[in-house]
């Protein structure tokens, strides 16, 4: 299982050394969300503290963007130091072009889907990204409660996936813990996105361990 913690829950008075627990830990990404107050009813990290967190960083940046446009700024994600962009289907009116710009420009392409969009839409695009976002609560906010149709939209995407041979990742973000999480990993999840589980808890590292060793 890869593990991603989302850093939306740290504490950023503290950022720097919470990103080094991320580095000492067992995870694989460190999960950076981008939000622009316009696509979801909130703002988060802007350029400056990306630029911050890839200094420290030593795993890859797993950039999630909540934002507009966000083909108007993917040379600006790469030079800050994303590994993975990820964007929204609903935020994309020519996703085939973006995601082929974000390949391009040396990133590995994602896209992400809203709790109300059904992984149908994926079927032309499926092949060109190495990774599936399902939002399991609506996005904008840290803390909210797993949707349990989730599982149903993992397991039909884990079947288009398999059916085609591919091996495409499929994360999950929002309300993921010791219950949510292996359900996941049953439904055919590859990838967990963590906030409030894992910075919220008074040994994150058993939590980010906890997870990294869930089977499918």
């Amino acid at each position: 299982m890869i593990v991603s913690p989302s850093l939306l829950a740290a504490d950023f008075a503290r950022l720097g050394e919470q990103c080094e627990m991320v580095n000492d830990s067992n995870a694989d990404w460190f999960h950076v969300d981008v939000m622009d107050g316009v696509f979801v009813p909130n703002i988060s990290f802007g350029s400056p503290v990306i630029k911050s967190i890839k200094k420290v960083a030593r795993k890859p940046l797993d950039v999630h963007l909540m934002i507009v446009d966000p083909q108007r700024y993917i040379s600006m994600f790469r030079d800050l130091g994303a590994d993975i962009l990820n964007v929204h289907y609903e935020a994309c009116t020519h996703l085939h072009r973006t995601i082929q710009q974000i390949r391009d420009a040396g990133m590995r392409p994602a896209v992400t889907l809203n709790p109300h969009t059904p992984v149908s839409v994926l079927e032309e695009i499926l092949p060109d990204v190495d990774m599936v976002l399902l939002m399991s609560v609506n996005p904008g906010f840290g803390g909210q409660k797993f949707i349990h149709n989730t599982y149903d939209k993992i397991r039909r995407l884990r079947k288009m996936i398999d059916e085609r041979h591919l091996n495409t990742i499929i994360e999950i973000d929002g309300g993921v813990d010791n219950n949510t999480a292996p359900l996941a990993a049953q439904a055919g999840a590859t990838a967990m996105v963590a906030g409030s589980y894992v910075f919220g808890d008074k040994d994150p590292k058993a939590r980010i361990a906890e997870l990294k060793s869930l089977k499918q």
